[in-house]
């Protein structure tokens, strides 16, 4: 619990002393709120539109660069490799940093959420897939960031694997072969859902937490063999 913690508040200072990455969890939902307030949305079926599409994004994209940058420098600066000699475990370390993102995404999925005009339900649907989805971006950030093992990688990898999946269920409303292959990732859930909150959330969570599981045991696999060697 130690561990945790201290790695936990060490991705604290880290984000404060980034401006940048800070900026990332308020541009989304200002971005939101600004367009929702100047487009006249009468005429559209959705009067969340902004807020469900910009919350997608960040949850699908937004967060993949910053955790594998935050991973990646870790490993360039050495830090890694004292936490495993430390004794400090994949998990430990998984659950201090990945759990600061996740702590921090949930709190802009509520900003969403409060911006959006939606009934208790839609709310509660809303932020399950949300914060699932925020889950599993910070395990695909943090398991790309431990395989790069330094930020310029980090980023190379991290972008392509953003867009990928930021940018595959948008294509998938228009072809139905990636359609079938988008269900498989979590990026087309979030889309599922919040573009239409009468569907029902156990499909979407069931494959969701596929995605996670799998990430996980990745990230797990990386932290192994990348724990000594950084």
């Amino acid at each position: 619990m130690r561990s945790i913690k201290a790695i936990f508040t060490k991705q604290v200072k880290d984000l404060i002393k980034n401006p940048m990455v800070l900026v990332m969890f308020l541009v989304f939902p200002i971005v939101a709120l600004v367009m929702t307030l100047m487009i006249d949305l009468e005429d559209f079926p959705n009067n969340n539109l902004f807020v469900t599409m910009m919350a997608a994004i960040f949850a699908g994209m937004g967060l993949i660069n910053a955790v594998a940058d935050s991973i990646a420098e870790d490993i360039e600066r050495k830090s890694l490799r004292f936490l495993v000699i430390a004794g400090v475990k994949s998990h430990q370390y998984l659950i201090g940093t990945g759990g600061f993102y996740l702590f921090a995404g949930t709190i802009t999925s509520v900003v969403f959420a409060l911006i959006g005009d939606f009934t208790m339900q839609e709310t509660l649907k809303f932020l399950a897939i949300m914060i699932s989805g925020v889950a599993s971006s910070v395990l695909l950030g943090a398991t790309i960031g431990m395989y790069a093992g330094n930020r310029q990688k980090a980023t190379a990898l991290s972008m392509p694997a953003a867009l990928l999946v930021g940018f595959t269920p948008m294509i998938a409303a228009f072809n139905e072969t990636v359609e079938r292959v988008a269900g498989f990732l979590y990026t087309q859930q979030i889309n599922v859902i919040v573009n239409d909150f009468s569907v029902s959330l156990y499909r979407p969570l069931l494959v969701i937490t596929a995605n996670i599981a799998v990430l996980t045991v990745l990230f797990v696999l990386a932290y192994k063999k990348k724990g000594l060697k950084g």
